[in-house]
C-alpha cells in the first residue's frame, strides 16, 4: 500500500510517499480502507519529535474510510462500514487528565497518511451521515480538542464572552462554531483582515487586529472565558482582556512555550487557569453526537492528493490556512 512515511531525517526531508506492507488486522483490531485524511499542527512537530534512528513511520492522526478487514473478537464494526477514526487510544472514560498509556495515532503508532491503516475497535466510530468523506476526513484531533476545551475544562455558558486569540487554525474554528453552538458570545483575533472577515461570517461577534491595542479594540469588555494556543506571543495580552474570577484555558503553544506572568495581578485577579489536551473516548461520542444536533461541519480550507504532501505542510507551516487541510487518499 501507499503510505506516507518519515525515516532516518528529521524534518520534511524525511518525509516520502512510499510502499509498504498491508497490516493485517489482530483480535479487537479493524483495518480501514482510509478515503480522507486530514493534516493538524502534530504533524509539523511529529516530524522533528521522531528521530532518524527510529523505525519508519506513517504519520497522521485524522482520517475516515470504509472498513476492509476485522480481526477475531470484533462486534462493534463489521466489513463495509463507513467509518470516522478516533485518533487518541488508550483513554476510554473521561478523566481528569489523560491515563498512562493514552497516545495519539500517527506517533508512535502507524497513522492515517496511507491507504490503510489498522487500529482498535473502538477507535472507529459510525461516521456522521452529514458529513462529507472530506469533512469527516479532517474532524477528529481538533474536533476533540474543542470539545474538552470549551465544555469539560471551560464549562461554557449560554450568554457568556468567549475570546478566542489567532482564528485560523482547525482548533480555533471549531471553537468558535462550538462556542456559538451553546449560545455563547464570540470574539476573534488575527493578524490577518480575511481571516477575521471569515470569523464573522461564521457568527464572531468581533474579529480584532492581533497588531492592535487588544483592549481599545473590545471596547474595554472583559471575557468571561479566553482559549489560548497561541502561547509566549499572546498569552499577557490574553490575560489583559478576562474579567475578574474569569478563565483562561491553554491547549497549545504555537509561538513560545514559556511566559512572563504577574503572579500578583493573577491572584488579586482571581483568574482560573486550566490546561487541556485532546479528549477521551467517551468526549469523542459526546461531540459527534453535539456536531450532529447542530449540523456542525468542518470549515474546509483546502484538500490535496497525498502526493502532493509538501505544498500542504508549507500551508501549514506558514498558517496560510483557515479552518482545516485535508488529503484525498482514494
Amino acid at each position: 500500500m501507499k503510505a506516507l512515511i518519515h525515516q532516518k531525517q528529521k524534518g520534511l526531508e524525511g518525509l516520502h510517499l512510499s510502499e509498504m506492507e498491508e497490516l493485517t488486522p489482530q483480535a479487537g483490531e479493524v483495518r480501514i480502507k482510509l478515503k480522507t485524511a486530514g493534516l493538524n499542527h502534530r504533524d509539523l512537530f511529529v516530524l522533528q519529535r521522531h528521530q532518524p534512528e527510529d523505525p519508519p513511520l506513517v504519520i497522521g492522526s485524522d482520517g475516515a474510510g470504509i472498513v476492509d478487514a476485522v480481526g477475531d473478537n470484533v462486534t462493534s464494526v463489521q466489513v463495509g462500514d463507513e467509518v470516522i477514526i478516533n485518533p487518541g487510544t488508550g483513554w476510554r472514560n473521561t478523566s481528569d487528565a489523560p491515563p498512562k498509556g493514552f497516545e495519539i495515532l500517527g506517533l508512535p503508532f502507524h497513522g492515517t497518511f496511507a491507504e490503510k491503516i489498522v487500529i482498535p475497535e473502538e477507535n472507529a466510530l459510525p461516521k456522521p451521515s452529514h458529513l462529507s468523506w472530506e469533512e469527516a476526513g479532517v474532524l477528529s484531533l481538533a474536533a476533540l480538542t474543542a470539545y474538552r476545551v470549551l465544555f469539560t475544562r471551560a464549562k461554557v455558558k449560554e450568554n457568556q464572552k468567549v475570546l478566542i486569540p489567532g482564528i485560523g487554525s482547525g482548533v480555533a474554528t471549531f471553537l468558535l462554531q462550538f462556542a456559538k453552538a451553546a449560545g455563547a458570545e464570540v470574539y476573534v483575533t488575527s493578524r490577518s483582515k480575511e481571516k477575521g472577515d471569515a470569523a464573522l461570517k461564521l457568527g464572531a461577534v468581533k474579529a480584532i487586529d492581533s497588531n492592535e491595542n487588544w483592549n481599545d479594540q473590545l471596547e474595554n469588555q472583559k471575557m468571561d472565558l479566553v482559549i489560548e494556543s497561541v502561547g509566549a506571543a499572546t498569552f499577557n495580552q490574553s490575560l489583559d482582556q478576562l474579567r475578574a474570577g474569569g478563565t483562561i484555558v491553554a491547549f497549545g503553544a504555537s509561538a513560545g512555550d514559556e511566559v512572563k506572568l504577574d503572579l500578583r495581578k493573577f491572584f488579586y485577579g482571581q483568574f482560573n487557569f486550566l490546561g487541556s489536551t485532546m479528549g477521551s473516548g467517551e468526549e469523542y461520542r459526546e461531540m459527534l453526537q453535539f456536531i450532529e444536533e447542530h449540523n456542525i461541519k468542518p470549515i474546509i480550507d483546502k484538500v490535496y492528493e497525498l502526493s502532493q504532501y509538501k505544498d500542504a505542510f508549507d500551508r501549514m507551516e506558514n498558517a496560510s490556512q483557515f479552518g482545516k487541510i485535508g488529503f484525498k487518499i482514494v
